[in-house]
């Protein structure tokens, strides 16, 4: 009865009619295993073919015994079983980037136009108070989409309307840890929801609605400033504050992977409050280009190694390069140097990387964090030594490599602006 309820509301809603080859992300748990039942049942009036994806967490001693059911399973049903083992620190995160990578993958790889998963009202809820302990913004209190775009396709949710206690107990496995309240989404599942709903029974179902109310809301945002340019700074900052905040919302949306804090949010809105030029560093190599005109946030283009010619500076030498004066002598006021070993000068290359002592960092990293512009970077002057980055030293900041306490001083490096 379940499932000719949901076969109406899919055939409703037009969720396969796009597709052919559509992939389940199959857990094994009795949400995912009502997922394959339902499809299997129904491809032929879907006109869909079916392939299982699995991912082995490899947390719990039974992992590997449900894999082996799993693939024996898609063998009986004539679909294709793709796998794959996790590797790394395992976090809820790191486990459905992993998962999600995976599943992208096999799309491309194997022409799969649709992953399907088994999220369902339940998760809904649960995914909504979970953003809501985590501070998220209004216009991403939205809740799970039923379909949306992903990879080489689209990832579709069709249980999304169904409690979990709706669906038929069909054979699955228990995963203990799906108990654990080590992990958030579980705190929220056994623990909190349950004890809001002893204050209002329908608060499950209230978040849902706020979820499905504020996509209308956002939606409907989207459609209202579609035909505004925003990066017109003109037009921008001839707006209230109110719909500054709105616009700039809306234009971040282009970059979902950007994600910025509240507090990055309104450092942004401030920068485009002037007529200055930026060339600013964001996160997720992501960076903000302003002039008094316009302003566009863009990924950092990759460069590889610089263009800049290398000098070799000797020991009892002075030479120019990239207006400074570099003077390698005896020991005296500068840099303390533990080698008399020459110094090549150069641009900085793909990889580097200067040692801190307690840590090393990657110098496209650190140009990052310390929002380096752009220009100043390509310019940027290495200083190696014996194979090691002694010095860093862009157009206002030195960084020094560290040494060891026990090195001992044996020349020293004076650098002067000209």
């Amino acid at each position: 009865m379940m499932y000719q309820k949901l076969l109406q509301e899919v055939t409703k809603n037009h969720l396969f009619d796009r597709h052919q080859k559509v992939l389940i992300a199959l857990s094994g748990g009795v949400d995912s295993m009502n997922l394959l039942h339902f499809l299997s049942l129904n491809q032929e009036s879907l006109g869909i073919s079916l392939g299982i994806a699995h991912i082995n967490y490899k947390q719990r001693p039974e992992s590997d015994s449900e894999e082996d059911y799993l693939r024996q399973l898609a063998e009986t049903s004539g679909f294709p079983f793709y796998y794959s083992h996790f590797s790394g620190a395992f976090s809820e995160k790191a486990a459905r980037d992993f998962r999600y990578a995976f599943f992208k993958k096999i799309m491309i790889e194997e022409g799969y136009t649709a992953l399907v998963t088994a999220h369902h009202a339940d998760d809904q809820a649960e995914t909504m108070l979970l953003k809501l302990l985590r501070g998220s913004r209004l216009r991403h209190l939205t809740g799970i989409k039923a379909v949306q775009e992903f990879g080489p396709g689209q990832l579709i949710r069709p249980f999304l309307t169904v409690k979990k206690s709706q669906l038929p107990n069909v054979f699955h496995f228990e995963d203990s840890s799906n108990k654990s309240l080590n992990y958030l989404r579980n705190r929220i599942r056994h623990d909190y929801l349950p004890n809001l709903e002893k204050e209002n029974p329908k608060f499950s179902t209230y978040l849902t609605e706020l979820a499905r109310e504020n996509q209308i809301f956002q939606s409907a945002l989207s459609e209202l400033t579609r035909n505004m340019d925003v990066t017109d700074l003109t037009f921008f900052q001839s707006q209230s504050p109110a719909l500054k905040e709105v616009l700039l919302g809306e234009y971040l949306e282009h970059f979902p992977d950007l994600q910025v804090s509240k507090a990055q949010f309104l450092d942004l809105l401030a920068h485009l409050e002037n007529k200055k030029s930026y060339q600013i560093p964001l996160k997720k190599d992501y960076e903000l280009v302003k002039n008094s005109q316009r302003f566009t946030i863009q990924k950092i283009s990759p460069r590889t190694d610089s263009t800049l010619t290398s000098k070799v500076l000797k020991f009892q030498e002075t030479l120019v390069f990239q207006g400074f004066q570099f003077s390698f002598h005896e020991k005296g006021d500068g840099i303390a140097l533990f080698s008399r070993a020459p110094l090549t000068l150069r641009g900085r290359q793909m990889h580097d990387k200067i040692d801190f002592g307690t840590f090393s960092k990657k110098l496209r990293r650190l140009f990052i964090d310390e929002k380096i512009p752009q220009n100043e970077r390509n310019q940027a002057i290495v200083g190696e030594q014996e194979g090691q980055i002694i010095f860093v030293q862009t157009a206002n900041n030195l960084y020094l490599r560290k040494f060891a306490e026990s090195d001992t001083m044996k020349a020293t490096l004076y650098i002067q602006k000209l």
